[in-house]
């Protein structure tokens, strides 16, 4: 087991006292979630090269310090394999810079979420979807790197309904909002391209979004 791993640990009988454990403690979003053992949090922060007591930023607000650690247990339960929780840390890196203004985002009660938008070759390497239903049920990787940056909103930052999470309704992005675009069928240059001028860089760009308006045009055949 994994001795410098500093989080206080519990030891619980089976998944079902686990579930009821986290859950009634305010640490889920409302759904069930993998139990964060030791050994698993672990392998993430080896995939990713980090000790558990790196710090990824500070909470530009209340100046919460981030550390890999904590990010790693809030990956594990969304259901992150060890191969996403680079993309994990990548993005809440760039939501802990000022112009992101993460307080704002996530305490409005306008209701928007954190989407996320990968490009480059770690699309591909982690298995992400790009295609048909991109912003629902779509990939694994998609929906538990989605996840987990709403469980880390919340076990860090107290951003739950109610609490820093003001909120009036919200939408299903606040569950988990995030997408590969799909660069190889698209005309234009990806996102990461205009921002980065490199189309061969893997980059997260998180945004803070309202929900999905779909507009369709079924009456002619003329762009």
């Amino acid at each position: 087991m994994p001795a410098d791993l500093i989080s206080k640990r519990h030891t619980l009988q089976d998944v079902g006292e686990t579930q009821e454990f986290f859950h009634s403690r305010g640490w889920t979003d409302g759904l069930p979630i993998v139990p964060p053992t030791a050994d698993a949090v672990q392998r993430c922060l080896d995939w990713a090269g980090l000790a558990p007591d790196h710090l990824v930023g500070i909470e530009p607000v209340r100046h919460r310090m981030v550390t890999a650690e904590k990010l790693a247990i809030n990956a594990v339960m969304a259901g992150c394999l060890p191969m996403h929780f680079p993309v994990v840390v990548t993005a809440l890196t760039a939501m802990l810079e000022e112009p992101f203004l993460l307080h704002g985002a996530t305490a409005s009660t306008g209701g928007c979420a954190v989407l996320l938008i990968v490009n480059g070759p770690i699309r591909n390497e982690i298995g992400m979807d790009a295609t048909f239903n991109a912003i629902g049920p779509s990939d694994r990787a998609s929906n538990c790197i989605g996840r987990s940056i709403r469980l880390i909103l919340g076990n860090l930052f107290e951003v739950r309904p109610g609490q820093i999470d003001r909120s009036t309704f919200g939408h299903p992005g606040k569950i988990s909002y995030c997408i590969a675009e799909d660069e190889e069928h698209s005309p234009w240059l990806s996102l990461a391209t205009e921002r980065l001028g490199d189309p061969h860089v893997s980059a997260v760009t998180a945004m803070a979004a309202m929900a999905p308006r779909q507009i369709m045009n079924e009456w002619t055949t003329v762009p």
